[in-house]
């Protein structure tokens, strides 16, 4: 007999069903921080870090650190599993996680709230929320001196992103 059950969010093994059965969820954290490139996602991660004691994962710094590019979908793909991976272990653990991963669309935001849900841990969304004019003067500003772990970034990329970009809904920031 497999030792597991498997629902929409995921394997749950019949050790940890039954520790959240009798104990309940876990007091950990996942904080998932939603937004474009210069609205301050980083910085919001930063304070939670330091606030929480949390382990923050950003996927910009790896694929800076790891490929020296931000632009390359299936290398980022790779990142974002291998960060999960750490994630998930962490949290099941009791520890808070912050993921930094801009987190643009509805569907990937269900999709951690329900993994979170699966672990037994609860999940926050921090939005950094800034006008376009705002963040293009950010980025550009960053683009002038790259810091560690960040990438050039265009105004015809960020205007794209923008365009692509699902704001979350008051239910959401609930």
């Amino acid at each position: 007999m497999k030792d597991a059950f498997t629902s929409g969010a995921g394997t749950l093994t019949l050790s940890k069903w039954f520790v959240l059965w009798v104990v309940g969820p876990t007091w950990a954290t996942l904080y998932l921080i939603c937004g474009l490139p210069g609205s301050g996602k980083t910085t919001i991660a930063k304070e939670i870090e330091q606030a929480q004691g949390a382990l923050l994962l950003s996927e910009d710094a790896w694929m800076e650190t790891l490929f020296h590019t931000g632009y390359d979908d299936e290398k980022r793909d790779t990142v974002k599993a291998v960060q999960w991976e750490i994630a998930a272990r962490v949290l099941e653990l009791g520890r808070d996680v912050v993921l930094d991963w801009g987190f643009w669309s509805r569907a990937e935001r269900d999709d951690f709230r329900a993994r979170a849900r699966a672990l037994g841990v609860r999940t926050v969304l921090r939005f950094a929320d800034v006008p376009f004019d705002v963040l293009w003067a950010r980025v550009a500003r960053r683009n002038e001196n790259l810091t560690p772990g960040t990438f050039h970034i265009e105004e015809t990329d960020l205007r794209l992103w923008e365009k692509s970009f699902d704001r979350p809904t008051a239910e959401e920031l609930e």
